[in-house]
């Protein structure tokens, strides 16, 4: 059903049993797939491509240009996956030339109100944004990542797979996964144990991963402390999954106990 009052393009792509609701505009270059509701007051333009079974709130802005002074109008893309739940003035912004050209989102994901989502960011699967929490241009956040209400993820920072962030934090440093975040300028404060254990992993490669964890971030010299593990601790892939994420990109700064 499409409401008289919505505003479609004739060059857009609008699937079977999708819903849009009034005063809703739709791009000419907008691809909207079988399934997705789109309430009223939403504006959807630019190269943006939206999956299956969303469900798209009012004052949602998704497509607008990057919040970028480098952006000068060039063709670029946003691509959003199936069954997220997109709350009320939310904003998701396309990729830039100087960024690779591309903002994508992932299946099943929670955007809360006033989340945004800036240019040229990744966003994994089964992710929540709580109220008002941004993502500065080239985040990059895994799978099953919780970020609590008013925290803000700065441009370019990495946060690693099923991490949780509480909220009123300043995101400046990559968050390992399965780490939990607190504070004002984001401190590590340990491994997400309840998480892992809601994810059906056995007790035992928990209890490695928690050895490995307290051996990696036991002083300041993450380098050393790598080196140092236990072939147990390195024939996990769980311990691995930390390894890699850490030195991936040797340049960024990684999030510890000891981050002030």
């Amino acid at each position: 059903m499409i409401h008289k009052t919505a505003i479609i393009e004739s060059n857009s792509k609008i699937s079977k049993n999708v819903k849009i609701g009034p005063y809703s505009v739709i791009g000419a270059n907008v691809e909207i797939g079988e399934g997705t509701e789109i309430q009223s007051h939403v504006s959807i333009v630019g190269n943006t491509k939206i999956g299956k079974n969303n469900k798209i709130y009012p004052f949602a802005s998704i497509g607008n240009d990057p919040q970028d002074l480098k952006f000068k109008g060039e063709e670029t893309k946003l691509e959003i996956g199936d069954n997220n739940k997109i709350r009320e003035y939310v904003t998701v912004n396309p990729g830039t030339k100087g960024g690779g050209g591309l903002t994508k989102v992932g299946n099943n994901c929670l955007f809360m109100v006033s989340s945004h989502i800036a240019h040229d960011c990744y966003v994994g699967n089964n992710v929540i944004l709580a109220n008002n929490v941004p993502l500065g241009g080239h985040a990059f956040i895994d799978d099953e990542v919780i970020i609590g209400g008013n925290s803000a993820v700065q441009q370019f920072t990495r946060v690693g797979r099923s991490a949780m962030i509480g909220g009123m934090c300043g995101v400046v440093r990559d968050v390992i996964p399965y780490g939990i975040v607190h504070g004002n300028r984001s401190v590590l404060q340990g491994l997400n144990l309840i998480g892992l254990r809601r994810k059906n992993f056995q007790n035992k490669e928990i209890i490695v991963l928690s050895d490995a964890y307290k051996e990696i971030f036991k002083n300041e010299n993450l380098t050393g402390n790598l080196k140092n593990l236990s072939e147990e601790h390195k024939s996990s892939e769980l311990v691995k999954e930390v390894i890699n994420f850490i030195e991936k990109d040797k340049k960024r700064p990684i999030c510890t106990p000891f981050s002030k």
